[in-house]
């Protein structure tokens, strides 16, 4: 047993080593001299970008995908979907704020102007607002990880003796730039005019290469003892400099910082940018001696990244004024020294009573003036909401069997909720929803959705969070967890029962409100089961394909005013213009209507002739199901579904009600239990005479 045990082990062991990728490993923790990074840049200008082009080059290197909305073209950047990396953090339906938010650093990295600003990201809760700095900060530590995303920063040999090849001497004995800066800021100043003409000639504008910024305290200090030791000669200077690649991590405090307030009095700006070492004080006998310095504050880790503010407004307002030097002049300032160069995004997210609050501040008038605010709404449009679902309640996640549509129905009222009730008098909320959703809807276009669009004032600025129904669905896997399932009616059930606790519902009138529109999602789900019944009952598909043959043979008769030869007594006999009216009747087609139907499906027979195809009844919406709802209709006494109510059911019966069941499994996506639960809720509809589709 032990040597079997011993045999697995090393087996295990030789898997790792060969999923191990040994020269990737390399490539990353490449260190090499200055001149060798100078053949880097020469070869790659890139890895010199600042943090805003790098940001912006990130997110498009994942491509775009272009789509039109209301007759408005809109972009969808696969950064923020893309499952490489941060999968849980994937954003859906906001293409506008994500638009703007990628514009910001479009704007910033061409120098426009935006790169000296603080991105604000402002909301109601639960919108994705930190979800999305989120994912900045996850792709950037991807980003760093990639050829393309690759950048360098550089150590410190303090020591006498240096040898040919830097990679000779141990880690142990580097002293690493505490700001993990751009190796170009050790070419002095005054060389850096001279330097950058020769480095650029020759390249085209957009491969032009740039120095911005000075070294930090520690660096310059560094530098400056060694001109003095060598005699002013930079290039033995750089010969204690070593040049290495940079990955960012979050963890690891490099390239990416996050602050969030706390309590006032247990917080200070030190957290920002830096604090004195007082250990080190009796070592280097000053404590305005960079060494006895920690230059580790957010500001400090975050420099060739970014910095995330989280509920930025919540902050002192000692803090904010920390942002206005660090966003216009991309400097800060640590206790006793100098200001010192950053180059570093710097993104707040908040919520709106704290921006009202702000807003209402006649003494941050600076800091809003150098704030670009961008909205992050609520998602409004629904097969956008039920992709967070289905991303957190999915089969590989959840064990208990989720019924279809259950997810559907939660997002649907989440949806509802957010949006303003329509100005037109014949425009339900749930028809606006549709719209929203791309259903087309008779009498509406595109320009109504437009219309619809612009008259609303705060549309996606109020409602129910997503968290809250994450929060309900999840109450309703836990308490239905032995009945192997949930259905629509549990978490509906939930999503009530949760209203008179929500902490963030203050007025009963919005209660009241958020009740009715549960109830209209209950009658649209009764609708949208009641369809799925009858197409499972009609869903033998010869006698569809008989009926519509039938069908096709009376209108084509009718159109060209002939007659159709019955097949068992071989009579001709005029057009059966009960069975046509029958069809056309299910999908609302009136009597003055119905010429212009049946012209509309022979046309169309027709101009697939001449193309040498063959017509099916599945290419046409409406005659399929037209055609359902009359088999439905021809079969459904025969099946006698609502003997399920009375439970008293016979044999040849019971085993139609299981070919529905097992065609509402098949088709449909139910088990067992929920197939029987949406028979049986349908059975009582009919049992009722509620028959209507």
């Amino acid at each position: 047993m032990a040597q079997i045990t011993a045999q697995r082990g090393s087996e295990i062991l030789q898997l790792v080593r060969d999923l191990q990728d040994r020269r990737r490993f390399q490539e990353l923790n490449w260190v090499g001299s200055l001149e060798d990074y100078f053949d880097i840049i020469a070869a790659n200008p890139k890895v010199t970008r600042n943090a805003f082009k790098r940001i912006y080059d990130m997110i498009m290197s994942y491509g775009t995908e272009e789509f039109i909305d209301a007759k408005k073209r809109l972009i969808r950047y696969n950064f923020f979907t893309d499952s490489t990396f941060g999968g849980d953090d994937a954003i859906f339906g906001l293409e506008r704020p994500l638009m703007r938010l990628v514009d910001f650093f479009k704007g910033a990295a061409q120098g426009y102007g935006t790169e000296k600003r603080v991105l604000l990201l402002h909301g109601p809760v639960g919108s994705s607002k930190s979800t999305i700095v989120r994912r900045l900060k996850k792709g950037l530590e991807h980003y760093s990880r990639t050829d393309d995303g690759a950048l360098y920063t550089y150590d410190w040999y303090l020591g006498n003796e240096v040898p040919a090849d830097v990679r000779q001497i141990p880690d142990s004995e580097w002293e690493k730039c505490p700001m993990h800066e751009e190796p170009l800021h050790l070419i002095p100043n005054e060389l850096r005019e001279r330097f950058l003409m020769q480095l650029n000639e020759g390249r085209p504008d957009h491969e032009h290469i740039s120095i911005a910024g000075d070294l930090c305290p520690v660096c310059r200090y560094h530098f400056r003892e060694l001109m003095r030791r060598y005699d002013g000669d930079w290039s033995q200077v750089i010969r204690h400099v070593r040049v290495r690649r940079l990955l960012f991590s979050e963890q690891d405090r490099v390239g990416i910082g996050t602050f969030q307030p706390k309590d006032e009095k247990n917080q200070d700006s030190t957290e920002l940018t830096g604090d004195i070492n007082y250990r080190k004080i009796a070592i280097y006998g000053s404590d305005s001696d960079p060494r006895a310095f920690n230059f580790d504050g957010e500001f400090n880790i975050a420099n060739r990244g970014i910095i995330e503010f989280v509920e930025m407004l919540k902050l002192d307002v000692a803090f904010l004024y920390d942002l206005l030097g660090a966003s216009q002049e991309h400097r800060i300032k640590s206790k006793k020294f100098a200001q010192t160069d950053i180059d570093e995004v710097i993104i707040g997210h908040t919520n709106e009573p704290e921006y009202r609050r702000l807003e209402n501040n006649e003494f941050m008038e600076a800091l809003k003036d150098r704030t670009v605010r961008i909205d992050i709404p609520y998602i409004t449009r629904l097969r956008d909401e039920i992709r967070i679902y289905e991303r957190d309640f999915n089969s590989k996640k959840v064990r208990v069997h989720i019924a279809p549509h259950t997810l559907e129905v939660a997002a649907m009222w989440g949806v509802l909720t957010r949006l303003e009730e329509p100005k037109k008098a014949n425009l339900t909320l749930l028809q606006k929803l549709k719209l929203y959703n791309g259903r087309s809807l008779p009498g509406f276009t595109e320009d109504n959705i437009k219309e619809l669009r612009k008259e609303a004032q705060r549309e996606g600025m109020d409602g129910i969070s997503p968290r809250y129904i994450q929060d309900k669905i999840s109450n309703a896997l836990v308490s239905h967890q032995e009945d192997g399932y949930i259905n629509p009616f549990m978490v509906l059930t939930e999503l009530d029962s949760g209203l008179k606790n929500h902490s963030l519902i203050k007025s009963e009138e919005d209660k009241k409100r958020y009740r009715d529109l549960l109830a209209v999602v209950r009658d649209e789900y009764t609708e949208i089961i009641k369809n799925e019944v009858q197409r499972a009952i009609s869903a033998d598909e010869e006698a569809i394909k008989r009926l519509c043959g039938n069908y096709i043979d009376n209108i084509k008769a009718y159109t060209q005013r002939e007659r159709v030869r019955n097949k068992y007594t071989g009579q001709y006999e005029e057009p059966d213009e009960r069975l046509m009216r029958s069809i056309e009747e299910k999908i609302d087609i009136p009597e003055s209507r119905k010429d212009d139907f049946r012209r509309e499906i022979m046309n169309y027979i027709g101009a697939l002739a001449i193309e040498g195809k063959t017509f099916d009844y599945k290419t046409n919406e409406r005659l399929h199901r037209a055609l359902e709802l009359k088999l439905f209709e021809d079969q459904k006494d025969s099946i006698k579904l609502t003997s399920l109510v009375s439970r008293v059911i016979d044999k040849d019966t019971q085993e139609k009600i299981d070919v529905v069941k097992a065609r509402l499994m098949r088709d449909f996506g139910y088990n067992e239990e929920s197939a029987t639960d949406v028979l049986n809720y349908v059975a009582s509809i009919f049992a009722r005479g509620d028959t209507k589709n």
